[in-house]
């Protein structure tokens, strides 16, 4: 099996970044975003951007944002599907706790990724990182899709914890992808730390052709799930004075229920 280990803490790398590009391409985050800079504006940053799910989509439409990402691969899908459009956006290979920017931001929105790594240090570091990206009056947007309240949490996460590490599945989610080769993804949630609020996660991605397995890759990633309320006083701490929590949209599987209308809250920060 191959295993990318100098990836620690996060899993978007190699057939990992492929499946995304692949197949990761739309979802409700990117009405909710796009109307977001509407209301506040451009230039806009999709901080973490991945493989270009929200990016495309908002330079197709001749908004001006760039991108920013830890993942050199996740970016090598995004330019290539950018180029097939035509589109030559403006990308950076960056962690968010070390952003330095070429220039200053109306909007800049963080979508499913805030806290990537499991290491609150470096998320504190990013906040600061980020406010500094805003010109003055600008908005950064953390949306919280596995947002859980403090006893929601330590009930689900107390019960987890006995069970862990959950097994792998004996099957995962297969797809073909474009040239024909059949994908496969198994994830599971390795350990949970119910004090700390952090998951570590697997994922293995196969790659077959003909029927054949040609290749397959394991990867590790932590991920720290902060509540509202943690998040807020994360922000307040980079020095953000307004800082609000809102609806965003809707979506499903959130990590332990998640919120239980089932929209995703975001906090909205300025100032």
């Amino acid at each position: 099996m191959g295993c990318a280990m100098e990836h620690a803490g996060t899993w978007h790398h190699g057939l990992v970044a492929r499946w995304w590009a692949e197949f990761n391409v739309d979802g409700p985050e990117i009405e909710y975003f796009r109307g977001l800079i509407a209301e506040h504006g451009a230039p806009a940053l999709d901080a973490g951007c991945g493989t270009s799910r929200l990016l495309i989509p908002l330079l197709r439409e001749g908004i001006d944002v760039d991108g920013v990402d830890l993942s050199d691969d996740m970016l090598a899908y995004c330019r290539r599907r950018a180029e097939r459009d035509g589109l030559t956006p403006r990308l950076f290979a960056q962690p968010l706790h070390a952003l330095q920017l070429p220039r200053r931001y109306r909007t800049v929105f963080v979508c499913g990724t805030f806290g990537i790594g499991g290491e609150p240090t470096l998320d504190a570091l990013a906040a600061v990182r980020l406010r500094d990206a805003l010109e003055p009056g600008g908005v950064l947007a953390i949306d919280l899709p596995d947002a859980v309240d403090g006893e929601r949490w330590r009930t689900w996460a107390e019960r987890a914890q006995a069970r862990m590490p959950n097994p792998w599945p004996a099957e995962g989610e297969r797809r073909v992808a474009a040239d024909g080769a059949v994908l496969e993804m198994r994830s599971r949630i390795a350990d949970v730390d119910p004090l700390a609020r952090v998951l570590t996660m697997q994922i293995r991605v196969g790659i077959r052709r003909d029927g054949v397995l040609s290749g397959e890759e394991e990867y590790t990633l932590r991920h720290t799930v902060y509540s509202e309320e943690q998040a807020i006083a994360l922000l307040r701490g980079a020095g953000f004075e307004d800082v609000r929590p809102v609806d965003g949209y809707t979506a499903d599987g959130a990590i332990g229920g998640g919120n239980a209308s089932g929209v995703v809250r975001v906090v909205i920060a300025s100032g």
